[in-house]
């Protein structure tokens, strides 16, 4: 079955509104202060993807939003009412890292206890469709792959027709099919208004799927904006090039961040490409295989959380 057009329940009142909210939220685990003062709206018909180091305080927020546990500061709003609320519960759809389902249930079985729960469930066809569960369902859960259990996971998430989804590295585990299959269905679904807030460690999932990120670091915004917008404040180029200069020259050189022997060329991380190439052929006339490109957004997301690459997971 082709993935075409999946109906969401029918939109918010007022469809300008965010569907969830996080309004100057700070939270505090133990020694950790894993959420200071974050601001966080997730609007309807748009993945938002919420990138961090481990510990910058992705799961947090993502509790504090489910009700999960609560703000110490600030205030969290799903649909305009507490994230406890069940009538705004009923309207979400969550798919988290860890999940313990019954292992001895048939995925059919899994289907129509989670569509069991809603007034209005989709479809057990269209649950098939969207993540790929063709000749699964009369398969044990316990029984399935790791990659196929994922898949089954996304298939229980989205059994009320949400209008806002929760996605925490959905594609873990996935082989490159089952993760395009995985792609294609949170397209059709952003078509078809649903918010998604999504949270990978594959940034080129990020490049593919999100309308706007959000890179948390240290508990706090860093970053905000389209990926294009969060790529350009780094103001950062890759150099390539086949050359004989030594890599720890080239590193002490003016506006060079970085430069390092790999595969047998020369890359220079540098804020300006042209000065850097100028002094490459100045002392290499025979320089070549020259290749200068932007720099991408893990390039951009490394910059930002530098600070925070050896942070344990707190959140």
């Amino acid at each position: 079955m082709s993935i075409t057009s999946f109906h969401a329940q029918p939109p918010c009142a007022d469809a300008a509104q965010p569907l969830a909210i996080l309004a100057q939220v700070s939270r505090r685990r133990g020694q950790v202060q894993a959420l200071d003062g974050v601001d966080l709206a997730l609007p309807a018909g748009q993945v938002t993807a919420l990138l961090g180091v481990n510990g910058a305080g992705k799961t947090t927020a993502i509790e504090v939003l489910l009700g999960l546990q609560p703000a110490d500061r600030g205030e969290a709003t799903l649909f305009g009412q507490p994230p406890s609320a069940l009538s705004a519960r009923r309207r979400i759809g969550v798919m988290l890292q860890q999940a313990q389902l019954p292992e001895r249930l048939q995925v059919g079985e899994l289907l129509a206890l989670t569509r069991s729960w809603y007034p209005d469930p989709r479809s057990v066809a269209d649950c098939v469709a969207l993540a790929g569960l063709d000749g699964l369902l009369g398969r044990r859960y316990g029984r399935l792959s790791g990659g196929q259990q994922r898949r089954v996971q996304f298939a229980l998430a989205l059994c009320g027709r949400p209008q806002l989804l929760f996605l925490d590295e959905p594609t873990t585990g996935l082989d490159i099919g089952a993760r395009r299959q995985v792609w294609q269905a949170v397209r059709a679904l952003v078509a078809d208004g649903v918010g998604i807030l999504l949270t990978t460690h594959y940034l080129e999932e990020v490049e593919a799927l999100a309308d706007r990120v959000v890179v948390l670091d240290a508990g706090r915004v860093r970053a905000e904006g389209s990926t294009a917008a969060i790529r350009e404040q780094v103001a950062q180029r890759r150099v390539r090039c086949l050359t004989t200069v030594a890599a720890d020259v080239v590193a002490g050189w003016p506006g060079v961040r970085g430069a390092a022997r790999v595969d047998g060329r020369l890359v220079v991380m540098a804020e300006q490409a042209e000065a850097v190439v100028r002094r490459l052929l100045a002392d290499d006339p025979a320089l070549r295989e020259l290749e200068v490109q932007r720099a991408g957004l893990a390039d951009a997301f490394v910059a930002m959380t530098a600070s925070s690459a050896d942070a344990q997971e707190a959140a």
